[in-house]
Order: structure tokens, then C-alpha cells, then sequence
């Protein structure tokens, strides 16, 4: 295979990764475009989407940021062509499969209550519920599901045991309820 083949068939997974981090957010092309200000045209994204045009590392860092993603997110999850995209030359890991579920209700948080509380409890767990994103590639930003193997480092930043984890967030109002 060419370089020239390599690089637009890595483009097209580009494209794929990003069309998947827009429709987890649930936006539409136009949606992207008003939101940002027109900094990034329906147009343009949409050929990026499809692979028909490249994007500068540059713009990809702005469109990481608009998303509120890590950048590495919007790649796909190899390591790429030969030549590289990847700085560690490592594959980004894919945790999306689900575990199984042990007996007990889901925890699940809303996601979009964590500006709310702060300090040093609060950081910490916005950055493990972070963590928790980017392994599972899950950005759809409202909600987040905690799996059984999560709880104990849950209980560890709330200063909790695993059975009183759940009503520790309710009590920080970071729970979600339908």
C-alpha cells in the first residue's frame, strides 16, 4: 500500500472517530457550526468526517477542546500507519466492553452536576470520572454508569466503604435519577 493510500485510509478513520465524538454529543454538523462560533464550518467538519480532507493537528487540539475531549480521543484506536500519529507509538487502549454486572443496583452519575460541589474530594473525583470517559471512549457528556470494579476507588476518594458509596453521592447531589 502507498503512503499516499496509508494516509487517506488512516484519514477515513480520522473522519469515523470524529463523526462518533459529534453524535455522542449529540450535535449535528449545524449544531458544531453555531456552537463554535462558525470557527469550524458544517461544511468542512463533514469533509473531515468523510475522510475527503485532512486536519491540522492545530485544529485538532481547537476541536478537542470544543468537544471537551483529549485530543488522542479523536484518533482512532490504533496506532496508525507506520509512518505514525500515535507520539508514544503505543495503540490507545479500548475499554468500551461492558463488564458484567454483580448483584445490586447501577450507580449511575449525572455528570452535568459536577461543577457544583468543590474541593480537593470533589477534583479527585471529576478526574477519575474522567478517567473512566476515556477508557470506555464514552464523551456523551450527561451521564456515567459506574461497573462494579470502579467502586472501590470510589470509596477510596470518598473515604467511604463500597457499600456507602452510593449514598455518599446522593448526599453530594452528583446521582442520577430519570
Amino acid at each position: 500500500m502507498s503512503e499516499i493510500n496509508m494516509t487517506q485510509e488512516y484519514s477515513g478513520r480520522v473522519g469515523e472517530r470524529l463523526r462518533a465524538i459529534r453524535r455522542q454529543k449529540r450535535l449535528s454538523l449545524q449544531e458544531v457550526e453555531s456552537s463554535s462560533k462558525q470557527e469550524f464550518k458544517a461544511s468542512v467538519l463533514g469533509a473531515y468526517e468523510r475522510g475527503e480532507r485532512a486536519i491540522s493537528v492545530p485544529r485538532l487540539q481547537r476541536l478537542a477542546r470544543f468537544y471537551n475531549v483529549p485530543v488522542d480521543q479523536l484518533l482512532p484506536t490504533d496506532a496508525g500507519p507506520s509512518f505514525g500519529f500515535s507520539p508514544e507509538g503505543d495503540p490507545i487502549i479500548d475499554l468500551t466492553e461492558r463488564s458484567s454486572r454483580r448483584e445490586g443496583e447501577p450507580i449511575t452519575i449525572d455528570l452535568t452536576k459536577l461543577d457544583g460541589p468543590s474541593g480537593p474530594e470533589s477534583e479527585m473525583l471529576g478526574s477519575y470520572l474522567t478517567m473512566i470517559q476515556v477508557q470506555r471512549q464514552d464523551f456523551n457528556g450527561r451521564v456515567l454508569t459506574i461497573r462494579q470494579n470502579d467502586l472501590q476507588a470510589l470509596a477510596a476518594i470518598l473515604g467511604t466503604g463500597i457499600e456507602s458509596v452510593a449514598p455518599r453521592l446522593d448526599m453530594l447531589g452528583l446521582r442520577y435519577s430519570p
